[in-house]
């Protein structure tokens, strides 16, 4: 069996990951990479609870937590940003409607 020290130090190693990850989840402004990270997050947190000797918590959390949340979570943001695209294909497509428009009146008016 292993020594108690590198256990400690293990998971002294994993809670500061653990905190980092979060901390880093929490300020990302894209999206994306906060997704990732939390990804990341259950996967790492699912190895915690298997240190503490509860496994079934442990494929709990990384069957959902990673597993289903996490994509769930990247269709959403795609499905999102195809959403985000059209609508600005819709307003430059009404701009130049508009523009038009306004050209034509220009030119129409002495």
């Amino acid at each position: 069996m292993m020594p108690y020290s590198i256990l400690t130090a293990f998971d002294i190693v994993l809670i500061s990951t653990l905190l980092w990850l979060a901390w880093k989840m929490l300020r990302s402004e894209d999206l994306f990479k906060a997704v990732v990270l939390f990804i990341s997050f259950g996967l790492l947190m699912a190895l915690a609870w298997v240190r503490m000797r509860a496994p079934d918590v442990a494929l709990a959390e990384a069957a959902i937590g990673a597993g289903l949340t996490g994509p769930l979570f990247l269709s959403a943001l795609r499905r999102m940003e195809r959403l985000h695209k059209d609508e600005r294909r819709v307003n430059i497509d009404e701009e130049r409607k508009s523009e038009t428009i306004f050209h034509t009146q220009q030119k129409e008016t002495p």
